[in-house]
Formats: structure tokens, C-alpha cells, sequence
């Protein structure tokens, strides 16, 4: 019995090796697989979602092939500057009809007025507030600040797609823009990085 006992005791040990070394290798073949399928999961969320695919980055030229020929929306422009006496400030079309799903481009105009170098901020809105989420800028001069010199006047320019999935109540949509100087604010956070 006591010769046995040693024996069983290696048969155990080795039964429980094998059962170890299978469920390994079961483990890394299923992460293998896990992995390998991870790419074409990842791809149908993106679909599905709609974000981060290369689709959802290619942006307008995916767009492009979505336009709805059978729809025209109104883009209203409105201009305000903040600051009255220190820019012109307006846009170069009151208005223009779109199709949804199609680049537009468009220009505001602006100008120092003041006797010195300044730099300027535009901040947009969007109205009605639902628009919003279907209406995307890929360029603007609203991404950065506006540098002019004394006198210098210039056309900034707008690129925009109105998304096809735009709720079809809404016929009109106004883009609008704050013209802010923001001068002195930019020559205190240049004083600020200095010290």
C-alpha cells in the first residue's frame, strides 16, 4: 500500500500537469482567436456607432456620396462684433440654399478699425439648437485666434456639411458669429508665459 501510494500520487500530479497544460493552451488559442476576430468586431461597432472608423474620420467625402438631392435647407450668416468701433465685421452672403450632405464654403469679412495691431475671436452658435449636432465645420477661422494688422481687412473662411440625418422639420438653420477683441487678453497670457 505504502509503495502504491507514491505512484497514485505521480499519476495525480501528472493527470493534473495535463489538465493544466490543456486548459493553457485552450486559453491562449481562445485569446488568439479573441484577438484575431477583435479587428472586424471593432470595424461593425464603428458602423454601428458611427465613431471611429475610417468612414466616421473621412468625413466629408463619405458624406459627399450621401447627399440628398431631394432636400434644400437655408443657411442664414449672421455677424456681431462684441467690441462696436473696433472691427467691420460681416459676412460676404446674408444666406445661401444647401443640399444636406454636401461641403459648402462660404467667408466672413472682417476689419481693424482700431490704430493699432490687434487680435480677435470669433465665437459661434448655432440656431435652432437642435441643428446643432448636424451641422459640422471642417474649417474656420473660429478654430484660432485672428491676427490683423492697422487697417488690414480680410475674407476668413467657413467650410461646412449639414448632415443628411438633419430632422426634415427643420428647414432653416442660422449660423452666427460673435466677433470678440481680444487683444488685451492675448498680450496678458503672452506677459503671463514670460514671467
Amino acid at each position: 500500500m505504502d509503495e502504491r501510494k507514491p505512484q497514485d500520487d505521480k499519476s495525480a500530479r501528472k493527470r493534473a500537469n495535463r489538465s493544466l497544460i490543456t486548459g493553457l493552451v485552450l486559453m491562449t488559442a481562445g485569446s488568439f482567436a479573441f484577438g484575431w476576430a477583435l479587428v472586424p468586431l471593432y470595424g461593425v461597432f464603428c458602423r454601428v456607432a458611427g465613431i471611429g472608423s475610417a468612414e466616421a474620420k473621412a468625413g466629408p467625402s463619405t458624406a459627399v456620396e450621401a447627399v440628398d438631392l431631394n432636400r434644400e435647407i437655408t443657411i442664414e450668416f449672421v455677424a456681431d462684433p462684441a467690441s462696436v468701433g473696433s472691427y467691420e465685421f460681416r459676412p460676404t452672403a446674408p444666406s445661401m440654399r444647401i443640399h444636406p450632405g454636401k461641403l459648402y464654403d462660404t467667408e466672413f469679412f472682417a476689419k481693424n478699425l482700431t490704430a493699432q495691431a490687434s487680435v480677435a475671436r470669433a465665437v459661434p452658435s448655432i440656431s435652432p439648437g437642435e441643428a446643432a449636432k448636424y451641422f459640422h465645420k471642417t474649417q474656420c477661422f473660429c478654430f484660432s485666434p485672428q491676427h490683423f494688422s492697422v487697417g488690414e481687412g480680410r475674407n476668413m473662411p467657413v467650410r461646412f456639411i449639414v448632415d443628411p440625418g438633419l430632422p426634415s422639420y427643420i428647414d432653416k438653420i442660422t449660423l452666427a458669429y460673435t466677433f470678440f477683441d481680444t487683444t488685451q487678453t492675448t498680450a496678458s497670457q503672452s506677459a503671463n508665459r514670460l514671467n
